[in-house]
This record gives structure tokens, sequence and C-alpha cells, in this order.
């Protein structure tokens, strides 16, 4: 399965640095700025991570949370999520953008429907993160048809048994949690820990592309950059919030601060 995603891994590895991807509400902090924002990050990011905003999170911690109120309050729906998608495919249909959100959402929309409209805006891969493996396998086979990558997570409590399993149904990219946390937590173990336990990980499988997320920060990010990815969150919701309280420009600021992302890992 050759895609954009691989394609951006690819480009990091060749520059000898891991890929930054980075995590944004869909809709947050209007319909309108949401879109500014992802245009303008993807200059810096490798690939972009789109959040659907829901009412009752599972992983997400306060600051992503904030983000999905915000973005819930402006009246987002997912079809204005769709569009934001095609809007921004557009100008940047070379740049992967990845969808993640709760089954829930899908299991509504009806899972074929959607699985369709993703295919037709041309969204490179789904992030599903109340839908674990083995009960995704169906789900995860039907995105492989569509050419749409299904997203596998893992943590530190994977067994060993388990996460062979998973890395051999996976496709291009398997997400690390890096620590038993809701996201934007402190990162409470040693990013020498973190790569430890990642490392297991690759073993298993050496072409996976595997990225680490949660608690990743402008202070953290430079000590994990022997990863084959990186993704903040968090801190770009935070920044969205500050600039919403300042009254100062949401698109300017987290633009900033993921060029500085950018810059720590090169």
């Amino acid at each position: 399965m050759s895609s954009l995603i691989n394609q951006a891994f690819k480009n990091a590895k060749n520059e000898n640095r891991p890929a930054l991807l980075t995590y944004t509400v869909a809709g947050d902090s209007t319909k309108k700025k949401s879109l500014e924002i992802l245009k303008s990050i993807s200059r810096y990011a490798d690939i972009c991570e789109l959040g659907f905003p829901h009412n009752t999170p599972i992983a997400d911690g306060g600051q992503i949370q904030t983000s999905a109120y915000r973005a819930i309050k402006n009246g987002i729906k997912i079809n204005d999520i769709f569009s934001l998608v095609k809007d921004f495919k557009k100008s940047k249909k070379n740049k992967p953008i990845i969808l993640m959100g709760y089954y829930n959402m899908i299991f509504q929309y009806g899972e074929n429907k959607f699985l369709d409209k993703c295919k037709n805006i041309k969204v490179d891969g789904l992030i599903v993160v109340d839908l674990p493996y083995p009960e995704n396998k169906k789900f995860a086979l039907k995105c492989k048809k569509r050419r749409i990558n299904f997203i596998q997570l893992v943590s530190p409590t994977t067994s060993v048994l388990r996460l062979k399993k998973i890395i051999k149904d996976s496709h291009d990219m398997i997400y690390y949690i890096s620590m038993l946390s809701t996201t934007g937590g402190k990162l409470k173990v040693s990013p020498k820990k973190i790569l430890k336990k990642y490392f297991n990980i690759k073993k298993q499988n050496k072409s996976k592309n595997v990225v680490i997320g949660f608690g990743i920060t402008e202070k953290t990010i430079k000590s994990l950059k022997k990863a084959d990815g990186l993704v903040v969150g968090s801190a770009l919701c935070k920044e969205i919030s500050k600039s919403v309280k300042k009254r100062q420009n949401a698109v300017t600021n987290v633009t900033n601060v993921v060029k500085r992302l950018r810059n720590k890992i090169q």
C-alpha cells in the first residue's frame, strides 16, 4: 500500500529526522479558522491529523476537550469536517491528512457511507480511538480496499503476542501511546524508557512506521527524535485557547509553535 503517509516518512528519513505529525480539532476555533490553521501549519508538518470534536472523549485531556467543546459550540457537523478536508486538499493535495475520532460517529453516519466519503475527498488515514484490535479487523479491511490507512494503536501494556498480531495486520503507520494517561499530560516516563519500549515495537518489523504520541511538547520533542514520527496535539490546542483568550491571531501563533517544533528535530 504505497501512500502519501508512507512517502512522508520516507522524505523525513531522507532528511535524517522524524516526521512531525500535528493534531488539531476540526472547527476550532471556528470552521474558517480551523481550515486556515491547517493550511498554515501544513507547511512545517509532514502529516496533519484532524480530530472529530466529540462530547464524550476517551483519551483526550483538558486541552483537546476544550478545543472540541469550542468546535461543538460552533455547530460543527461531520459533513462540515468533510468539506474542510476537501478544501484543504484542493491546495495541499500531496499533504497526508488523517482523521481521528470515535467509532460511534462512524457507526451512526453509516460505515460504508463514511468510508466512501473519506475516499472521495482523499482522506489518507483514519484513527478510531475506541475500535481496538481484533474488533477493528473488518473495518480495517474496508479501509484498505479504499486505499485508506487504518492506523492501529499500541501502548506500553500491549503484550508481545498481541503486538505481533497488531503489527502483522497494520497498514503504513502504527501509533504508540507513550504512557498510560490522557493526552496533554506531563511526560511521566523518561524519554529513555519510552524509546526502549518503542524500539521493542520496531524490532518486530522494521519496515513499519511507528510514531509516538502523548506528552510531546517543545520541551520533550528533541529527546524523542529517534522515532519514525512524533505527534503533537495538546500543545497546539493550548495555543489556540490562549490566542482566543487574548484575542490574538491563532493561525500565526499555532504556526509559530509548529515551526519551532520542526526546528527542534531537524
